[in-house]
């Protein structure tokens, strides 16, 4: 389950009024508490099972096969930059709805170009390239919030 899924997940929780929902699969378990009582806010906790748990033991084996393709995509994207949120907030790729997003994938940037807006206390903070390159991916979606440190974009500096 990746991230943006477990996003979805959660905006989803907090839409429909519940105020707990547990899933759990092979590989995690995720608890989200919306709305509790006396509580104020969302809680989600979410817990990474070991690979060495008996639960990791009895999985079949093609089970594997994911893991190898991860594996060869990180080291297809260690060749490449990334590029970092500097702070907490919801990530825009366009400076307004009616107009055309800072970058795509495939276009050239320079150190200064603007490449997003992160909003953070409803104010716009204007993202810099500090690198030079080719973006290869967007690692976020439009709307989406975002961490301290999260990747947002991979460039190829060559």
């Amino acid at each position: 389950m990746d991230i943006k899924e477990i996003q979805s997940l959660i905006k989803f929780v907090a839409r429909s009024g519940a105020s707990e929902v547990k899933l759990e699969t092979d590989d995690i378990k995720i608890t989200i508490r919306t709305g509790a009582l006396g509580s104020t806010g969302e809680t989600t906790y979410i817990q990474q099972i070991p690979v060495g748990s008996p639960t990791a033991a009895q999985a079949p084996a093609p089970a594997a096969t994911p893991a190898e393709e991860v594996s060869a995509k990180k080291d297809d994207d260690s060749k490449y930059l990334t590029i970092k949120s500097p702070i907490i907030g919801t990530f825009y790729r366009k400076p307004s709805p009616d107009k055309p997003s800072y970058v795509e994938v495939g276009d050239n940037i320079v150190v200064g170009d603007v490449l997003c807006v992160i909003e953070a206390m409803k104010l716009f903070n204007d993202i810099e390239s500090e690198i030079s390159g080719k973006i290869v991916k967007v690692l976020v979606e439009d709307s989406s919030p975002v961490e301290f440190d999260q990747p947002l974009f991979l460039v190829d500096p060559s």
